[in-house]
């Protein structure tokens, strides 16, 4: 069997509706578009947290943020973690990987490198964390300099909330790609397949698009939907969604949701669709170069995100210990043409744990035998019928994630996630949450207190109890019967 080339393309921060091909018809991404129509399109893609670093842990392993011990931001992944690049180094794969990674701290005030790194198996690393020049490694900076640029990205005079950023042509979006192209084009001529994650940082805040990519969406700006937030519905929520409410992160006055106008609002959700729209520029020179170099019927595309964005829904706006469908449901799309069957899209539940050991299926490789994901690989090659379930419910945490608030320790949770029902469990004593999404999609009325929902809620506490259960660590195996 000749092993495929796999390039997977990770955004940061992007949440499931940002594309044409999910029903966005503001954005501009035609090239994902028809990355979807030749692929394979998973419409309830769950992460399985919704901060960075744990989420990439989780599927960079295949295994659960508790399990790789890597559960917050500021936290380093330990040593002993297989990530999948390194069991396909360990299979003849050449490994390379552009942009950010984020698997162990990574903060200016700590990190005088660029972040430490295990023995990850790649062979060729173009780090860059974020845009901003904070480390004198970051190749995207050293990359400006070397055009006779400086990064300079100044806010907006019609609105305090988003920045002007580089140029396309200098965006670290771009150079991201140019580095997975310079990658895979050279890599055409080896006799090795290869494998190349493009970490791009976009759409993460700062909101900060090229100007000609916002702008040609000011002339329609008031027609931008506004936020999903319905006054008073975080009367019977966790305090930390009010608390965010005032300030992300707990951080009061840094993009306030209850100070902004609706212009504000349109403006920031604007410009967050403006850099998917650069994004999907990017995607389509890499998948361009493929086919260029001839590469594309071999290789595996995978586009995806870590995690959402609330983006000003319910309240408030970025990231933290919160499960609303805008923070943990993420695009994900796979295609192979030739190989894998495309135009299909599924509503089944998957995890993004799933997507290591589908790609060791994939190459044909034995599965490692610490991984916790589910192949998709059966369901993707044909081998299982397109309306088997895949998941009967899918699962995600927050452990210590969100330390910024009044509670030194943080926000502590879990969730558990069906076709029609969301429970959220705080370990901590506060408001839990629990959302009937057949009757309420957007995720406005909390029923966990409401008996008519005990029948319900009892059946997700056993679930979310046995996918608790579910991360204990597989390793080490067992070796015999006593």
């Amino acid at each position: 069997m000749t092993k495929p080339n796999i390039l997977w393309i990770c955004t940061d921060q992007q949440r499931w509706d940002t594309l044409g091909s999910y029903g966005n018809e503001w954005v501009h991404t035609p090239n994902i578009d028809r990355l979807a129509r030749g692929g394979v399109q998973f419409d309830q893609a769950i992460c399985q947290s919704p901060v960075c670093t744990p989420s990439r842990s989780s599927f960079l392993t295949g295994r659960y943020p508790r399990t790789t011990r890597c559960r917050a931001n500021g936290q380093s992944i330990p040593g002993d973690e297989k990530l999948i690049s390194r069991l396909l180094a360990d299979e003849g794969y050449t490994c390379g990987l552009s942009g950010k990674l984020h698997l162990s701290v990574c903060h200016p005030d700590i990190t005088t490198g660029s972040e430490r790194r295990i023995d990850d198996g790649f062979h060729q690393f173009f780090w860059s964390h974020h845009p901003m020049p904070e480390w004198s490694t970051n190749e995207y900076i050293q990359w400006l300099k070397l055009k006779g640029k400086t990064y300079h990205t100044p806010n907006r005079e019609d609105c305090k909330y988003v920045q002007t950023g580089m140029p396309a042509e200098d965006h670290q979006t771009t150079w991201c790609a140019e580095k997975a192209i310079q990658f895979f084009e050279t890599a055409a001529s080896s006799t090795h397949p290869w494998f190349f994650i493009c970490n791009m940082f976009d759409p993460h805040h700062p909101f900060d698009p090229p100007k000609n990519y916002i702008d040609r969406y000011l002339d329609r700006l008031d027609e931008i939907p506004l936020p999903n937030y319905v006054d008073g519905e975080l009367e019977n929520k966790p305090v930390y969604q009010r608390i965010d409410r005032d300030g992300a992160y707990g951080m009061k006055g840094y993009l306030p949701a209850s100070q902004m106008t609706d212009r504000d609002h349109r403006m920031l959700r604007a410009a967050y669709w403006a850099m998917v729209d650069l994004i999907d520029e990017q995607v389509g020179r890499m998948l361009d170069a493929l086919e260029r170099s001839g590469q594309l019927e071999n290789t595996i595309v995978i586009f995806m995100s870590d995690h959402g964005e609330t983006l000003g829904d319910h309240g408030f706006y970025l990231k933290g210990s919160h499960f609303y469908e805008c923070s943990v449901r993420v695009p994900l799309i796979v295609s192979w043409p030739g190989t894998i069957q495309g135009g299909r899209r599924t509503n089944t539940l998957v995890e993004l744990t799933d997507l290591a050991p589908t790609l060791l299926d994939a190459a044909g490789i034995d599965l490692y035998e610490g991984m916790q994901g589910q192949s998709l690989w059966p369901y993707l090659s044909g081998q299982i019928p397109e309306d088997t379930v895949h998941r009967e419910d899918v699962y995600c945490e927050a452990y210590n994630a969100s330390s910024v608030y009044e509670d030194p320790n943080g926000t502590w949770a879990t969730m558990v996630r069906t076709q029609t029902h969301k429970l959220v469990r705080y370990h901590k004593g506060e408001t839990c949450e629990l959302y009937d999404l057949a009757q309420d999609p957007n995720e406005t009325r909390n029923v966990y207190n409401d008996p008519e929902y005990l029948e319900i809620k009892l059946e997700l506490l056993e679930r979310l109890c046995d996918r608790m259960a579910g991360t204990v660590d597989p390793l080490p195996t067992r070796e015999a019967r006593w």
